[in-house]
């Protein structure tokens, strides 16, 4: 094999063969986050903008970001929920990248924003595109990152928002091996189940990170991305004992 093999193989994933499809939102003070959390806040410390040559202005700009863990499209460690588990600095570089699965419950989650993937719907899934491959990405498309407000409350400000059911996470973890989960609103469980008051409210989040998987939250423009075929990049910085992050993921998609 030539060493410029993998120089050619990334000139043709960079041509009109494929198109990148960025599934990360925007990070700001306004980024749809989890309504535990407070937004960004941004300082600047230093600003070649400000002051005269005079003032001996700074030679560069640079902020203070102070921002949580778990904010915007973020990645969960499995540290997160499970105190013996990896952190971020152990997760390894050919963790960060896997075949991309998008399952489409958008129509379904329009129609019931308290929707729930079943297995049924995995199954059904994998008789139309074949199955799911070992060590993919499994990601549940829902088209939530439209919404203004992730948590899609009533009018008694009660939350609708779809999710997983844990039992469909189990299954792909035992019957297809899977890599990693992703899914557009801020829980992995669907609202039914995080607003339960005698009810320990992320069951299906909790098990992802049990077993050893990482997870990726408030993911967008999975509705750029067909349901087989691409590759997803997951970018996150290697923090000691870090339980999560911002995170900016993009797909790698076939043109049809």
């Amino acid at each position: 094999m030539s060493n410029l093999a993998l120089w050619e193989q990334l000139k043709t994933a960079k041509s009109e063969k494929y198109k990148w499809v960025d599934l990360t939102h925007e990070l700001s003070p306004r980024t749809p986050h989890w309504y535990g959390f407070s937004p960004l806040k941004c300082d600047l410390l230093f600003d070649y903008l400000e002051g005269t040559p005079e003032d001996k202005m700074a030679p560069m700009r640079c902020y203070q970001i102070s921002v949580a863990s778990q904010y915007g499209t973020h990645v969960d460690a499995p540290r997160h929920f499970w105190g013996n588990g990896r952190p971020m600095n152990e997760i390894t570089v050919k963790e960060l990248v896997y075949p991309l699965v998008v399952i489409d419950k958008s129509a379904e989650c329009a129609a019931d924003p308290d929707f729930v993937l079943k297995i049924e719907d995995v199954e059904k899934w994998e008789a139309e595109y074949g199955k799911i491959p070992e060590g993919a990405f499994v990601a549940f498309r829902s088209d939530w990152y439209k919404k203004e407000n992730l948590d899609n409350p009533d009018e008694n400000g009660q939350p609708h928002y779809p999710g997983w059911d844990k039992a469909t996470i189990q299954w792909l973890v035992e019957n297809r091996n899977i890599g990693a989960i992703g899914h557009e609103p801020a829980d992995t469980d669907p609202a039914t189940v995080t607003t339960k008051p005698d009810a320990y409210p992320y069951p299906g989040e909790q098990y992802i990170l049990e077993v050893d998987r990482f997870q990726i939250e408030v993911m967008r423009n999975l509705d750029q991305v067909p349901p087989v075929g691409s590759i997803i990049v997951c970018a996150f910085p290697k923090l000691k004992d870090g339980v999560g992050f911002p995170a900016r993921c993009f797909a790698i998609c076939p043109v049809d």
